[in-house]
């Protein structure tokens, strides 16, 4: 039983998880990663990062294999060239950095980069994306209450994707990889997005939420003070997720809201295990 005059933010710090979650609503702001946390486009990335790195181990003779596990390792959360860099590290190879506008046939960092995003885009256009129903559902439900939202990407493509998916116009600010790059933020797990997306929001990051699924977004919004951390459990793992910092981890933000269905406003999203939408189909209602 919540204590009589009692901060509703301070008993979602203190309550167990069923009482805990519905008092999102009392949260100073929001901040939601992208990429997994919102949409699909975590599978996207996935497959356009293995197509790369296995043409470039192929060709390098570098071994052992890419897995799906480098990419929760060492790519997962970080700017595109970061995680470029990192996972070539940890192969014991290392390239020439290059600069952010190399062709993407360019044997750097940023032309390696810039390889993957081509493909990521290619796809990304062709087959369109939604949100997640569980996702848009949370969104639409604190969106209502006049709760401020934003989005902490390291993607360059974040403007692009949100636009795809018909979600834009809930999130009054994005932090991406465009803003860190243009203002020198480092990388997720570093502190520096997180902290920025919260003070480009107006709100302390002590009574704010931030949604992650990836274990360096995790431990940027830890290391950024946020007051609770929710890790959403798209293949990174609930333990993983919780060592770094997660304080509540779920499968699917549905279970953050006080009745899971999702609302009727968010037919037509994508489940988890959904393909991406038809690129066609009408966007959802912008209600910002």
């Amino acid at each position: 039983m919540a204590r009589r005059g009692a901060d509703p933010f301070v008993l979602l710090l203190e309550a167990p998880v069923p009482e805990a979650l519905p008092d999102l609503l009392h949260a100073d702001g929001v901040l939601f990663d992208l990429d997994g946390v919102l949409t699909p486009t975590a599978e996207v990335h996935m497959r356009a990062w293995k197509a790369v790195f296995d043409d470039v181990f192929a060709r390098w003779s570098i071994e052992p294999p890419y897995t799906d596990a480098d990419y929760f390792d060492y790519v997962d959360g970080k700017k595109r060239y970061d995680g470029v860099a990192s996972l070539l590290h940890s192969r014991n190879v290392e390239v020439p950095w290059g600069a952010v506008d190399d062709p993407p046939e360019a044997e750097t960092v940023c032309g390696i980069g810039n390889r993957k995003n081509a493909a990521f885009a290619a796809t990304l256009r062709a087959e369109g994306i939604a949100p997640y129903r569980g996702s848009l559902a949370l969104v639409e439900r604190l969106h209502a209450a006049g709760v401020p939202l934003g989005v902490v990407s390291s993607s360059k493509n974040a403007e692009e994707v949100l636009a795809a998916a018909g979600i834009r116009s809930f999130f009054r600010v994005v932090v991406d990889g465009v803003v860190a790059e243009r203002e020198s933020l480092s990388s997720k797990p570093a502190p520096d997005m997180f902290r920025a997306g919260a003070e480009a929001l107006g709100v302390d990051p002590a009574r704010s939420v931030a949604v992650e699924d990836a274990t360096s977004g995790v431990a940027s919004a830890a290391a950024a003070g946020y007051g609770v951390v929710i890790g959403v459990d798209r293949g990174a793992g609930a333990d993983a997720l919780r060592r770094v910092g997660a304080t509540v981890v779920v499968d699917d933000l549905a279970e953050l809201l006080p009745d899971p269905t999702p609302s009727t406003a968010s037919r037509g999203a994508a489940s988890d295990a959904d393909a991406p939408a038809d690129p066609s189909a009408p966007d959802t209602e912008e209600t910002a």
